[in-house]
């Protein structure tokens, strides 16, 4: 008897997904908990292990969008399957994606269709300089639109900025490096500063950590920190759960395995939804200063940017140091300028005395 390989249970919010690759091939021989292929949701893409072991009969081709439950492929008994050549599915044995068409419009209030049309294959003009072509968008950079859209329909956003001296954090980098690797086997970075900087302000500023639903705020009194991570198919958001509650080498420890698993595919959809506020850096990639958009429903994002040597003026002399833009982007419906004025001030702070983070203060 044949065993059902089915699109398992991937999370609360997950409902369906898209095949994206099958990494073995009808009549292929495959062991329990081998990798299958490849889903990708609006969160992020996974690998889909074998339930068992068998001879491996595909049911639903690449490209094709399928729902949590639905049987996708058939395994059957390895001695029967083996003294038989292998044969491709016939064309009524396999589920076809449906045609492409264009994506409909957002409706009001942001809401889009759950149902995604299938991968449709690119279209190019070779012949001449003015070529184009035509590629159809994964599904996470699909949702992740639809989400922004939906986020600049239903929020008012605003930026606030502010620039910081980066000279102290690097200097307490440089001396402490190798002691630091040494002690906790990774090396520490910025964003392990921002992340206790944040966690500090949120508590001194709950409206940052807050949200709107319908007609009531929500305050959250725990700091889920999303860090966003640009992979190859789009940009995907992970949480550090807890995180004020994490020492310096434990916020590293957790940003290096999420953004590992990122990019092999290995992090669950409930790794990815949940954060109560976000930070962003485009300064890895050159950036020296955007207005971010807040991961819906949250109601603020920090962006860093990159470092640069700039004169400023300290004591009535002008010194160059390492600076840094900083930008909040906030939902006015929630948080005050004044108040994202001053969670920004305190971020500064913070990073510019980090003597405080570590003791807290």
């Amino acid at each position: 008897m044949k065993k059902e390989v089915k699109i398992p249970p991937i999370g609360e919010s997950i409902t369906s997904g898209v095949i994206v690759s099958w990494l073995k091939h009808n009549g292929d021989q495959v062991k329990e908990d081998e990798t299958l292929f490849e889903l990708e949701t609006d969160k992020a893409v996974l690998e889909i292990p074998s339930p068992g072991a068998g001879t491996l009969e595909i049911l639903v081709e690449e490209g094709a969008e399928v729902s949590i439950g639905q049987t996708v492929a058939l395994l059957g008994p390895n001695d029967v399957e083996a003294e038989q050549p292998p044969h491709p599915a016939t064309e009524a044995e396999v589920i076809k994606p449906a045609p492409s068409r264009s994506p409909e419009p957002a409706q009001a209030g942001g809401e889009t269709p759950v149902t995604a049309p299938a991968a449709a294959a690119p279209e190019t003009h070779i012949g001449d300089k003015r070529r184009t072509e035509r590629v159809r968008m994964t599904t996470i950079r699909r949702k992740t639109a639809e989400r922004l859209v939906r986020a600049r329909q239903t929020a008012a956003y605003l930026t606030t900025f502010n620039e910081i001296d980066m000279q102290k954090v690097i200097e307490i980098r440089t001396h402490y490096k190798t002691e630091f690797q040494k002690e906790h086997g990774i090396k520490i970075g910025f964003m392990s500063f921002f992340v206790k900087a944040c966690c500090q302000s949120l508590k001194e500023f709950p409206d940052v950590n807050a949200r709107v639903d319908g007609e009531d705020f929500i305050y959250n009194y725990f700091y889920d920190i999303g860090v966003a991570i640009s992979i190859e198919r789009g940009l995907i958001v992970p949480i550090i759960r807890d995180a004020d509650t994490l020492h310096f080498a434990d916020i590293e420890a957790v940003i290096a395995d999420l953004a590992k698993r990122a990019q092999d595919k290995k992090l669950s959809p409930d790794e990815l939804t949940g954060g109560t506020f976000t930070i962003t850096n485009g300064g890895v990639f050159g950036s020296l200063l955007s207005t971010p958009i807040p991961a819906y429903p949250q109601s603020a994002i920090l962006g860093m940017h990159a470092i640069k040597k700039r004169p400023v003026v300290i004591d009535d002399q002008i010194k160059i140091r390492p600076m840094m833009y900083v930008a909040l982007s906030y939902d006015h419906r929630v948080i005050d300028g004044r108040q994202a004025i001053g969670f920004l001030t305190h971020i500064k702070e913070y990073i510019e005395d980090p003597d405080k983070l570590l003791l807290e203060l």
